[in-house]
Formats: structure tokens, sequence, C-alpha cells
């Protein structure tokens, strides 16, 4: 079964595109609820190269390694990957407000897949966040 979850995201694509793929910006936006966090991230994007995010609970009661490797990049457009017997594939394009991002995904079988897509979301949205809050950031007030 394929799960999509999206967002679009209020800064232009080149933004998007480098904070989606750059390991110190996926250790601030990659988790699900504020109890877990990214330790350690790793980015070889280019199609064959390996990433992986460590993913751990904040009291460290648990943790797990979310890895894979690289189907396919194009740049600022699309990138596919496998997670072991699953894949995933990200979509970015820009648009009026913004830029769009899809991500499809096989659902895993240990959970529901109502979870799977809500944790995917989640996750999503601390991206959106974290996009979003780094152009506010740069951007001048009056």
């Amino acid at each position: 079964m394929k799960i999509t979850v999206e967002k679009t995201i209020a800064a232009p694509i080149d933004e998007v595109w480098r904070a989606y793929s750059a390991p110190e910006d996926i250790k601030q936006w990659n988790a699900a609820s504020d109890d877990w966090h990214t330790t350690a991230s790793t980015v070889d994007l280019q199609p064959g190269g390996k990433f992986s995010s460590r993913m751990e609970a904040k009291d460290g009661s648990e943790g797990f390694d979310f890895a894979g490797t690289y189907l396919q990049v194009k740049d600022k457009e699309l990138i596919t990957y496998t997670m072991g017997d699953r894949e995933a594939q990200v979509d970015f394009a820009e648009v009026a407000d913004g830029t769009h991002v899809k991500v499809t995904f096989d659902a895993e079988d240990s959970n529901p897949a109502e979870m799977q897509r809500q944790g995917w979301q989640a996750i999503l949205d601390n991206f959106a966040r974290h996009v979003e809050a780094r152009g506010s950031a740069r951007t001048p007030t009056a």
C-alpha cells in the first residue's frame, strides 16, 4: 500500500531543496513529535548514495536508524530512495505561494497505515515550519 503526504511551504524551491537534503537541517526538523529528535544525519545525495538519520526518544528509552539508498535524484524536482524492501518518492514543485512537497511511500506492516500517514505528515509539517522559520529570520522587518 502506498501512502502520500504533502505540504506547500512558503519558501523558494532552492531553500526547500537544501533544507531537505542537508544533514545539519535534517537534524533540526526530522521528528514526528516533540519527544523525539534526530541526533545524527548523513547524506550522499546521488543515485546509489546512502543516507541515514539516527532518530531517538529524548528520554533515551528507544531509538532507530532510518536509512536507505537513493535511486534517483533530479535537482530541485525529485528524490526516490529505498528503505530496505520499501520505496519512497519525494516530489518538489514550484507553486505560486512557495514550494509544494509530496512524499509517497510504501507502508510497512507493523503499524496501522493511518498511524504511518500521521507520523510522516507530522515530520513534513515540522520540515515546513523549519524552512519557513529560517526564511522569516532572514527577512528584514519594517
